[in-house]
């Protein structure tokens, strides 16, 4: 059994973590905070002060990998979750009645929760695990290295002392100082690719109110418009976070800071109006985010891996804008893996690199396409003309063949090219074209001219 540390106990750290300890691996846990998440879910979620994750207060849907994940190598962490309040959500629970059941189906199902809520299930069971010690309060301040062809990590630093140990795993976020002490010790430089976005996200929590009603029906939780994006995170305990989507270069950006303007604004797209039309309490301000880049950091180029004796998992890995809901998914594949090949991957870890690039990798590609065409399109204001495209996203709210090749490739399934463009989903798609000949791809939410007038911001130049 191998002698493993981790680095940073966000989600991936500590699923990764609890995942090798389950295995019989050695696992030590370094977390730089020393809070962690506990039962008090509103206030961990609403009053702990994270400057490092930002992602932690976004509204987030945890998509089909880290269901089965958990319910393969965590059973209670998934039962725990439930029992905190999340809630699953099946793509066919659109319809009034399902559709005939294929294989496969019942992986279609979305854990409805806020991070907080996984974080806490996470951190009760890590504690539970023997095999796994956790250091809150101690942050890895550089690697052990010896030198070689590659070079070995044989260890990481905390302040003056050494831990020595047969594997690190850096799962210290999108901010991790592994790259650089990499370079440092003389290794060649990991591989990064990096990717703006030009997106902005503006989210505000809220909470249906006791006796009232809960939720609007058969309405759709996203809606668009030329420039913004709209959309509803249904959640745990009743709560919900609504958020707007938009270029980082769009000058009304910072009126949406305002709670009322957020909210007209909010009102102005179907979905959000539907939510609001709830009368729900608020419980937070709204809340931004941008500086979002898609990034890849591969601890291996084409000579192989530049070290060995360390991998990375979840957004020291890659990190990816949030509109698909792709990061804990890849980070927790990322971690079951691992921990199912620790020894193979410490004593050699060509094979992990060659796997996250065949089974990660073209999730990360896919993101950055879909953000390049999205953000330019956002930022000009225009429709992509895609009539293809477009009849697929409204036909599968109809048709529950196209449904499930949505929900294949939005739960990390299978790929787009692979899911619609099979026979009997195009076949589908013509059908529902064929009975709509007037189709035109459009939008739902409000014109520039009505946006400008609720924000009472001028159009710039």
């Amino acid at each position: 059994m191998a002698r493993v540390a981790v680095t940073g106990g966000g989600i991936s750290g500590l699923g990764t973590a609890l995942m090798l300890g389950r295995r019989g691996h050695s696992v030590v846990l370094f977390e730089r905070d020393p809070r962690l998440a506990a039962e008090d879910l509103d206030e961990d979620f609403f009053r702990w002060p994270r400057p490092r994750v930002p992602q932690a207060v976004q509204p987030h849907s945890l998509l089909a990998p880290v269901r089965t994940v958990l319910r393969a190598e965590a059973p209670d962490v998934h039962a725990d979750l439930l029992r905190r309040g999340a809630r699953e959500y099946h793509d066919f629970d659109w319809f009034p009645e399902r559709p005939p059941y294929r294989a496969g189906d019942e992986d279609l199902v979305t854990l409805r929760t806020r991070r907080i809520v996984l974080e806490a299930a996470l951190t009760a069971a890590v504690r539970r695990e023997p095999s796994v010690e956790v250091r809150r309060g101690e942050a890895v301040s550089g690697l052990v290295v010896r030198d070689g062809r590659p070079p070995r990590v044989t260890g990481v630093r905390t302040g003056a002392r050494s831990h020595r140990v047969d594997l690190v795993v850096d799962a210290s976020g999108r901010r991790s100082q592994v790259p650089a002490w990499l370079t440092a010790a003389g290794c060649r430089p990991p591989v990064v690719d990096s990717h703006r976005t030009g997106i902005a996200y503006l989210c505000r929590w809220y909470r249906t109110r006791p006796g009232g009603p809960r939720d609007p029906g058969r309405v759709r939780t996203g809606s668009t418009g030329p420039f913004a994006l709209a959309g509803v995170f249904p959640s745990d305990n009743d709560t919900f976070a609504l958020h707007l989507v938009l270029s980082t270069g769009d000058p009304t950006r910072a009126a949406l800071l305002d709670p009322e303007v957020f909210e007209a604004a909010a009102r102005a797209f179907p979905a959000t109006a539907a939510w609001l039309d709830l009368g729900p309490e608020p419980l937070s301000p709204v809340l931004a985010m941008a500086g979002l880049d898609n990034r890849w950091c591969a601890l291996a180029d084409e000579e192989g891996p530049v070290v060995e004796g360390l991998v990375n998992v979840g957004d020291s890995l890659v990190h990816t804008n949030p509109t698909l809901g792709h990061g804990v998914a890849l980070g927790l594949l990322a971690g079951q893996r691992l921990a199912r090949h620790a020894e193979e991957v410490a004593a050699d870890a060509a094979g992990h690199h060659r796997w996250t690039t065949r089974a990660l990798r073209p999730w990360f590609d896919a993101q950055v396409t879909a953000d390049h065409v999205g953000g330019l399109r956002l930022a000009r204001g225009e429709s992509s003309g895609d009539v293809r495209a477009a009849a697929q996203a409204a036909c599968a709210f109809d048709d529950p063949v196209v449904m499930r090749a949505r929900a294949q490739v939005r739960h990390l399934l299978r790929t787009a090219d692979d899911a619609y463009g099979c026979e009997e989903v195009r076949e589908h798609v013509t059908a529902w074209l064929a009975d709509r000949p007037g189709f035109t791809p459009g939008y739902e939410g409000p014109s520039r001219a009505r946006w400008e007038a609720l924000l009472a911001t001028p159009v710039a130049g």
